[in-house]
């Protein structure tokens, strides 16, 4: 029997929806927005910043240095960088429609001020999990096998009991080998049919 589904965050229920600006802030260094992505997201601080060994704003001061841009200039990059951000409102309304039956459950890999900042600009995204495990917070990040006993632990379940909704491949490979049922993430109508014949069928 299924008790809880885990869903990963960004790249998830939080996602890129308009890649424009991000798209044109790229250009304006010479690069492409998959280029700025991986600098943004797979340096050396955003790996620390990710497991809360250095603050959020210690990652984005090495960005700004990185291109040369002062406080202000820094403001306006992060902004036009989430511009196109949105929150999956249709996913959200199916996770909160999975409660009391299964526990729900947010395992994501994420910056220090992540919490704050859901709170902040996407109110009520949180309120649909009963348990949320940011990266940061708790110094250990996916893939490593530790989070997902974490989050098993914490939700008082047993991996065959749990599913795990994620877009990286890894991460999924990572749980299923865990025990945990991993769906990959390829768009909202095919996650939403995966979970329920999963929570159906095992």
């Amino acid at each position: 029997m299924i008790k809880a589904v885990i869903f990963d965050m960004g790249g998830v229920i939080l996602r890129t929806m308009d890649r424009t600006t991000r798209t044109a802030l790229a250009a304006r260094f010479g690069l492409s927005c998959d280029d700025l992505e991986i600098f943004v997201f797979g340096n050396d601080t955003a790996a620390q910043a990710t497991i809360g060994v250095i603050p959020e704003e210690a990652h984005w001061q090495a960005v700004g240095a990185k291109f040369g841009l002062d406080d202000k200039q820094m403001v306006d990059f992060q902004m036009n960088f989430w511009h196109g951000d949105a929150i999956d409102k249709d996913l959200r309304k199916f996770i909160d429609s999975l409660r009391p039956k299964q526990h729900t459950a947010l395992l994501s890999n994420a910056f220090g001020n992540a919490r704050k900042m859901l709170n902040t600009s996407f109110p009520g995204t949180l309120e649909v999990f009963d348990t949320i495990v940011f990266s940061a917070e708790v110094g250990l990040a996916k893939p490593d096998p530790r989070i997902y006993h974490l989050v098993l632990d914490k939700v008082h379940v047993q991996p065959s009991e749990a599913i795990f909704v994620d877009d990286v491949r890894v991460n999924i490979e990572v749980a299923n080998a865990v025990g945990i049922h991993g769906i990959r993430f390829q768009n909202t109508q095919q996650a939403v049919k995966d979970v329920i014949d999963c929570i159906q069928h095992g």
